[in-house]
């Protein structure tokens, strides 16, 4: 069942200073430039507003995925303080795979934990980056806790996690100053900020980047930004809803990059103050988003078309469309966060 949370107060809320930007250090990475900004002029007429576009994330870097722009800057910076350290994280997919390949790229080794639920294709990608797999019973919160506790065993290894706790916050600061490289791209594509951005979430991590980069001191563009998770796993709307981080269960989902229960320590705050509407959107919506944007040229994976099923159930609720307050031309940009898979 879709529930859903709005705060219209939200775009005055200020996020503070700029992160750093790391552009320059994405653009010395192989095969960096920036994905494309893809107008679909029919999903504009369908959602009713001037200009739909969407952030095709499908080939970052050599992989399927944005991930790679936060876990490179992250594996990066862990590993000029601790040269040769074995990387470590716990993942539902991408990341992980993200977090082997720089390990390669770096020299050094990655030890990957994964949810048993996680697809044999999924695993399989991962441990072609040369990661050494460990499979974890129960769900992705019980492999991130099992990574943890791997990495702290031994000084020589060091955790690289895209959710932040409590006394964990460097590492997941540093993914998320990662993806601004992304929210950069969309302006100079776009050549201004756009009016509302569609972000799926999973622990909160790439909505957090979103709404610090459009809520930045005196250059807060009013951009609203609305959050799309699984129903299964809504953790951002549960705890936006109640006003207090709040950890939910999660089953399986074909959202395996949103299947995640607990939000992130570092972006909750953000979110709180920040975020303008959350809403959660079933597998089957998801998957039908999917099929959809693949008719139009989009080739996204349910995690990235969650965005497309996101917005089309907010824009048709009369109540949450009047919060977001869309201008009759608005430009909307959804984030399709990965692409389609050969399994899928």
């Amino acid at each position: 069942m879709t529930t859903w949370y709005s705060n219209p107060s939200a775009r005055t809320w200020s996020s503070g200073s700029a992160a750093p930007s790391v552009r320059d250090f994405h653009r010395g990475l192989p095969g960096y430039e920036a994905t494309p900004l893809v107008a679909l002029p029919a999903l504009a007429e369908e959602l009713g507003v001037g200009r739909v576009l969407v952030k095709d994330e499908s080939a970052r870097l050599g992989l399927p995925a944005f991930k790679m722009l936060g876990a490179s800057w992250a594996c990066h910076q862990v590993v000029e303080r601790h040269p040769g350290a074995e990387l470590v994280t716990a993942t539902d997919g991408n990341h992980g795979r993200a977090v082997a390949r720089m390990a390669t790229h770096l020299g050094t080794r990655a030890t990957v934990f994964i949810a048993a639920a996680l697809r044999e294709k999924a695993a399989a990608r991962i441990e072609a980056e040369g990661a050494t797999l460990v499979r974890v019973e129960g769900h992705y919160d019980d492999a991130v806790h099992a990574a943890t506790e791997y990495a702290a065993a031994d000084p020589s290894r060091e955790l690289v996690q895209d959710t932040a706790w409590e006394g964990y916050e460097q590492v997941p600061t540093w993914v998320v100053e990662g993806y601004d490289t992304l929210l950069q791209e969309i302006d100079e594509q776009l050549g201004a900020a756009p009016d509302l951005v569609v972000v799926p979430s999973g622990v909160g991590s790439l909505a957090q980047a979103v709404i610090a980069h459009y809520r930045q001191g005196d250059r807060s563009t009013g951009t609203r930004i609305l959050s799309v998770e699984p129903d299964s796993a809504d953790c951002i709307v549960a705890s936006l809803t109640k006003g207090e981080p709040v950890a939910v269960e999660t089953g399986a989902s074909v959202m395996a990059g949103l299947n995640c229960g607990t939000v992130s320590t570092l972006a909750w705050p953000v979110l709180r103050e920040g975020c303008d509407a959350a809403i959660t959107v079933t597998d089957e919506e998801a998957l039908q988003a999917s099929a959809d944007l693949l008719a139009h040229g989009v080739a996204s994976g349910p995690s990235g078309a969650a965005t497309y099923a996101g917005v089309r159930a907010a824009l048709r609720h009369a109540g949450l469309r009047a919060d977001l307050d869309l201008p009759a031309d608005a430009a909307v940009v959804l984030l399709s966060t990965e692409g389609r898979q050969d399994d899928e």
